[in-house]
């Protein structure tokens, strides 16, 4: 259904107004990175694996407090990412909903709120593991080496991990693979068998070693590779990531009992999984229109742990997510149709065609820069629409949003846009609140972060009465 077009939303504030506190006389920069990161409070689970440009754990409370989310409620992120929404409901008891589309970060986000795996008998089988894996690691060198399969080596960003950490991290992966259905034989006696309970955590801390102890990748705004690990002590970095997650769940355990926590390999646009009104809030970080490809980002984890085998496989995943960049844009895309009479995105998408033209920039990317800003509004027009069916009327809704200038340079109030679009289909715009300011890669100028808060009042009222009068008599 096309979005119609309606005067833009009014402004944020000027100032951050959600985080006072980390104003003060510190520098501008250094306000930034406060605001944004993982305060060490907050560690527990969280640090397990999460996104480089993940919001921050304090930024849900924030809105969970707002909302007055507590046992009975059920929150939602439809692009919940790795999980933090999730963990910071599960922590107090609230029970949540997930959607992810990429398997990576949906695996992370079910191992991130499962909390069942016993700390020591973690740290006992991951000590087993520990010594097959060496003994695998022993066993190859040179050209016998372990490697990936051609169509998955051609995945990855090139140089992203060298071939001797590789061949450890393989064999690692082969020793917890044999262990998942091996009992705990050091649990007490008569215990159940409970290889099982740890293969996912294993593998999540496989992940993360990939990553930040065993790759040659920076993760900053933009990944690329930076460096050459030639080796690395991929075994012990992992029993670390171990001992993490094992004191965390000791640090957990009895937190948020009752709280029920799914996740669902879905599309954003298409939440047909989840029950009509079932959903009392939701918190929620979905991408910006950009040039950057949210998959490579986790893609050497994704490759190494499994989770996508070729390009064929990975294009499949892909086509799940919302359009925020063009390395995502596909020739049957077509949730333009979604906006295709919205003024103020049309004027965008004309704006940058036209300078692009005025540039004689000529590359595939580059052509389709203003498609992809038509294919993402038009996305997340898609995205509330489909939304509606499952709210609970009254139901609080929190974005988190950013304003972009990749294009050309040409500003992109993403948040001001989508509070319209929002508006159009029978949102309410509560307010916007400015979380921070970003520096533009392009320019330097300052982008605003801002969290877009909506109101969900119900669907017509005439019908919802008719629907309660229902439920009433059925009862």
């Amino acid at each position: 259904m096309p979005v119609p077009s309606a005067p833009l939303a009014a402004a944020a504030p000027a100032t951050p107004t959600l985080f006072p506190e980390l104003a003060g006389d510190r520098r501008a920069e250094d306000r930034r990175a406060s605001v944004n990161r993982l305060r060490d409070a907050d560690a527990p689970v969280h640090r397990w694996y999460r996104f480089v440009l993940s919001f921050p754990a304090h930024l849900v409370r924030r809105y969970l407090d707002e909302f007055g989310a507590g046992p009975g409620t059920v929150a939602l992120d439809p692009f919940c990412g790795t999980g933090t929404t999730l963990v910071e409901c599960r922590k107090r008891g609230v029970s949540a909903v997930g959607l992810e589309a990429m398997p990576m970060a949906r695996f992370a986000s079910r191992v991130k709120t499962d909390w069942t795996p016993a700390p020591e008998g973690l740290l006992r089988h991951a000590e087993r593991v520990a010594v097959r894996a060496r003994h695998l690691g022993e066993r190859r060198n040179g050209r016998d080496r372990r490697r990936l399969p051609e169509a998955a080596r051609r995945l990855l960003i090139r140089d992203s991990i060298s071939p001797r950490p590789l061949d450890r991290a393989l064999a690692l992966r082969e020793a917890i693979l044999e262990a998942s259905d091996e009992p705990d034989a050091a649990a007490e006696p008569g215990a159940s068998p409970a290889g099982n309970a740890f293969t996912a955590p294993e593998r999540l801390a496989l992940a993360k070693t990939l990553v930040h102890d065993a790759g040659n990748l920076h993760i900053g705004p933009e990944v690329g590779v930076r460096g050459s690990r030639e080796d690395a002590p991929v075994v012990d970095a992992w029993l670390g990531r171990i001992a993490e997650m094992a004191a965390d769940l000791g640090e957990v355990a009895g937190l948020g009992n009752g709280a029920g926590v799914s996740v669902h390999h879905a599309d954003a646009r298409d939440p047909s999984c989840l029950e009509a009104e079932s959903v009392d809030c939701v918190i929620t970080s979905p991408p910006y229109p950009n040039e950057k490809d949210y998959s490579r980002t986790t893609r050497l984890e994704t490759v190494v742990l499994g989770f996508a085998g070729d390009l064929a496989e990975l294009r499949g995943q892909k086509q799940r997510l919302v359009r925020s960049n063009t390395r995502s844009v596909y020739r049957a895309d077509d949730d333009h149709r979604f906006v295709e009479h919205d003024e103020e995105v049309q004027r965008l998408a004309r704006l940058i065609e036209e300078r692009r033209a005025e540039l004689g920039k000529t590359s595939g990317f580059e052509r389709n820069y203003h498609r992809v800003t038509l294919l993402y509004f038009g996305g997340m027009a898609r995205h509330f629409a489909a939304l509606r069916r499952v709210l609970r009327p009254g139901a609080l809704l929190a974005y988190v949003v950013g304003d972009q200038a990749s294009y050309f340079r040409i500003l992109i109030r993403t948040g001001e846009i989508l509070a319209r679009l929002a508006e159009s289909l029978g949102y309410e715009v509560v307010r916007t609140d400015l979380f921070r300011t970003r520096p533009a890669t392009a320019t330097g100028d300052d982008l605003r972060e801002e969290v877009v808060v909506l109101r969900w009042p119900g669907p017509d009222p005439i019908r919802f009465e008719s629907t309660r009068m229902t439920r009433r008599n059925e009862r």
